[in-house]
């Protein structure tokens, strides 16, 4: 393997190394990787055990500037800048004694996938990466010629503090010209997942594709799709793992003339308090040829203990698609006959299911809305509304109107039906009332995907101005109506009110950019 037109001189390149080869090359070059009792390779990432948002960085340049949204989530960057970042970065990577490279593709439709290239030092980040990307036949790996998109992995080596612009030792950069990331200063396999999926961000959008952060599956019978968009924490991945439908990915996608694809070959799973009885799916996949991240584990007899946070409560496990029994390969469906926004609604007040117009549709997915809770972050004492545009605000390039526009020209094309479903809290506000059992929330998204929703009663909500299902099978009617299961009516009206303000407040930023129609589709 020749990687001297990417400056890297070293001449051990391990190429596309099976699963039992790196783990070999793991355990030998690797201290502290290991091995679990169902057969997981354990991996640390060091001190990063997450995503470095602010460390995100985009190349202004002159082809690309007027298109990239500027601001919190794409912070700009000169050229050169970028320059002397990879050049350190290649240089850190020439000084090893062997380099890993991963050669595989990004989007499973055929007409828009990509060709990624990743030179990492870490067997541990190969195997992660060979996890996350659509492998490659041996047919498709000897025709494979140059890449499209190439991420440089020198996460081991810090960045230059003084250098312009940066501000830590951690800093990860994005050329949309060049088709480049570089990695500096952080060793978290994340950061390359979500480095092609902000690129794909891009790309996709300029072919009219609506890029996605959402999961998806399909009906076995009719092949039908859904898509369920949500933060982290509200259910995304859970609720995909349906043994009665098939998967068609856990977390990114896009959204075609042809229909959905999957645009990974992998499933990111986070692993905290999971078990069998709980996730089996996900559960049984964590097994030989998957990663698990930062987990902690008996010394003795290896087997993981996924309730221990003293590492980090990101755990995660990343394998491939096919090791989850109901995955669908290739990855792809036909129109989405449902779009569901989950949220975890900490406030209590949102209903467990209501449907959207297209315009609420696009409020709803630039607002982005989600909750924290207590407990989860240092100085947070009671819930805090949080908005992340599109459900996936890190990884936008375009403004998020943009992707907006796509979504609502796809669900009126094919008629697609949109509901927004709260996994959060019900019969008040966190530490008051208690979070919506999950076989609720299984049975909601069963009765969608059935149809049986599409004319059930409804009844309209004064604040926030959606249609709140008001029968549902397997669901209390009186858990539909968030008010009804309030102890104290004003309590209720009092707090809706204030998470109406939130939303109108954060929504103010977009105004400018979107229709008065889909202004005015907001809470009251």
């Amino acid at each position: 393997m020749d990687l001297s037109s990417h400056g890297i001189s070293v001449t051990d390149i391990q190429h596309n190394l099976a699963p039992s080869v790196l783990y070999e090359h793991a355990i030998r070059y690797e201290p502290g990787t290991s091995i679990s009792d169902t057969g997981c390779l354990i991996a640390y990432s060091g001190d990063k055990t997450g995503r470095s948002p602010k460390d995100k960085r985009v190349v202004r340049h002159h082809l690309s500037e007027n298109d990239v949204w500027w601001g919190p989530v794409n912070f700009p960057q000169d050229e050169a800048t970028f320059s002397i970042n990879r050049e350190r970065a290649v240089d850190y990577l020439n000084t090893r004694p062997r380099l890993y490279c991963v050669d595989a593709f990004a989007g499973w439709e055929p007409g828009t996938r990509i060709k990624v290239r990743v030179i990492c030092a870490r067997p541990y980040h190969a195997l992660f990466m060979h996890n996350m990307l659509i492998r490659p036949t041996d047919a498709e790996l000897e025709t494979f010629g140059e890449p499209d998109f190439v991420i440089y992995n020198a996460g081991g080596f810090p960045a230059n503090r003084y250098t312009t612009g940066m501000t830590s030792r951690t800093s990860v950069d994005l050329s949309l010209e060049r088709k480049e990331v570089v990695l500096l200063g952080t060793e978290y396999a994340g950061e390359m997942k979500k480095a092609v999926f902000t690129y794909m961000n891009y790309a996709l959008p300029n072919q009219n594709i609506l890029s996605m952060h959402c999961s998806a599956t399909s009906d076995k019978k009719t092949g039908r799709s859904s898509v369920l968009f949500g933060l982290s924490g509200t259910g995304k991945t859970t609720l995909s793992a349906d043994p009665n439908r098939y998967l068609i990915g856990d977390d990114e996608h896009g959204w075609s003339n042809d229909g959905i694809f999957n645009i990974e070959g992998g499933c990111y799973a986070k692993a905290v308090y999971l078990t069998r009885e709980s996730e089996p799916e996900i559960f049984d996949a964590l097994r030989f040829g998957a990663v698990l991240e930062n987990v902690v584990y008996d010394k003795a007899r290896h087997h993981v203990d996924f309730n221990n946070t003293s590492i980090t409560e990101n755990t995660r496990g990343a394998y491939p698609i096919e090791y989850m029994q109901n995955a669908r390969i290739p990855c792809v469906a036909d129109h989405p006959s449902d779009v569901i926004f989950l949220t975890c609604d900490a406030f209590g007040v949102l209903p467990p299911v209501s449907r959207l117009t297209p315009e609420q549709a696009m409020y709803y997915f630039i607002s982005g809305y989600t909750a924290k809770v207590a407990g989860t972050e240092m100085g947070i004492t009671e819930p805090e509304a949080t908005f992340s545009p599109c459900f996936g605000g890190p990884f936008l390039v375009w403004h998020p109107s943009r992707y907006a526009e796509l979504l609502a020209e796809k669900i009126r094309t094919h008629n697609s039906s949109v509901w927004l479903v709260n996994t959060g809290w019900s019969g008040g506000a966190y530490c008051v009332g208690s979070r919506m059992p999950l076989r609720f929330t299984r049975a909601i998204i069963d009765e969608i995907h059935k149809g049986h929703l599409a004319n059930a009663p409804t009844i309209a909500d004064d604040i926030f101005k959606f249609e709140t299902v008001a029968e549902c099978e397997g669901v209390p009617a009186e858990m539909l109506q968030p008010k009804l299961s309030w102890r104290d009516a004003a309590e209720y009206t009092a707090t809706a009110e204030k998470l109406a303000a939130s939303f109108r407040e954060n929504f103010k930023q977009y105004e400018d950019a979107t229709s008065p129609g889909v202004v005015a589709a907001g809470p009251a």
